[in-house]
């Protein structure tokens, strides 16, 4: 046998073993594959990945493009390639801060429970990096956006505008969703009431991923320090106080945070518009991306 047949053997059995190994991933591990490519798909519309030290261990944060700032903030047990889909539309005009938040992502602490304040101090050190001196239209979904309002209250020098989607500081959580399911069929259904009904089935894979994810993932972890959430949420009377134009983007089919919740954060601000998603749930900007664009350039203006 040649060498040179021999070396061919060996390219092949590598690459029959990367095969079998992306086929594993994809059937096993949907989600770590479909968090891979959210985050390729950042780098490929000209974002780059910056470390940028905090109080609480380095914080990993996207940043690109030029124009007015838009920071784009993912919710709890979320990273920041949730945004994929609609940075290359928004890259085009704007410079993008993208976060991970801490704990999540590439952002330390990489283990253990996550204190909200970690989450706090992490996201103040990534902005005041990168802002410097200027102003941004703050973007924040579900948890994001409870980040995003109390950025507006602590630091009006940082802020253009708010815009939270699908999520806020007030309490009204809807303790019906299970955030954490144990079994396919609380998968199932907590996926049936962050979505709207029209659309596609979940596979079971991923379905079976997301159980296994909810026991030590970064949503675990922060409920694991949950007892500190609560002296970060905000009343209406805090909310009143804010200057910040707030747009709230609002996904209708949402059982998690309904529009209810959003009407009351909206009625509590001095300056606020509520523009509704329709056919779309928790999560606007994967769901249904182009309307959630078309909804973002009328909060925008």
């Amino acid at each position: 046998m040649s060498g040179l047949t021999v070396a061919l053997m060996g390219v092949l059995a590598l690459l029959l073993a990367g095969l079998g190994w992306a086929w594993w991933m994809v059937r096993r591990r949907p989600t770590a594959v479909f968090i891979w490519g959210c985050r390729r798909a950042l780098k490929a519309c000209g974002l780059k990945p910056v470390t940028v030290p905090s109080p609480v261990g380095p914080q990993n944060v996207f940043v690109g493009g030029s124009g007015p700032v838009l920071v784009l903030l993912h919710g709890a047990g979320d990273q920041a390639g949730t945004w994929a889909r609609v940075a290359p539309a928004l890259v085009k005009d704007h410079t993008l801060v993208v976060p991970d938040l801490a704990g999540h992502g590439r952002s330390a602490p990489p283990s253990g429970p996550i204190d909200f304040s970690a989450v706090v101090a992490g996201l103040e050190a990534v902005l005041e990096s990168q802002l410097q001196g200027r102003r941004a239209a703050l973007v924040g979904n579900s948890m994001g956006g409870w980040m995003a309002t109390l950025l507006a209250a602590r630091h009006p020098e940082w802020t253009e505008r708010v815009v939270p989607v699908n999520g806020g500081p007030l309490k009204g959580l809807a303790h019906t969703v299970n955030l954490l399911p144990r079994t396919r069929e609380e998968a199932l259904k907590t996926m049936t009431q962050l979505r709207d009904p029209d659309h596609p089935p979940i596979p079971v894979a991923v379905l079976d991923d997301l159980v296994r994810r909810s026991r030590s993932g970064a949503l675990a972890r922060l409920t694991a320090a949950a007892s500190g959430m609560e002296a970060w949420n905000m009343d209406e009377a805090q909310l009143a106080a804010l200057r910040a134009p707030f747009r709230l983007l609002w996904g209708t089919a949402d059982q998690l945070l309904p529009m209810d919740y959003a009407r009351r954060m909206a009625a509590a601000l001095p300056d606020a518009r509520l523009i509704p998603i329709e056919r779309c749930g928790h999560i606007p900007q994967q769901e249904a991306p182009g309307r959630f664009l078309e909804a973002l350039a009328e909060a925008l203006n």
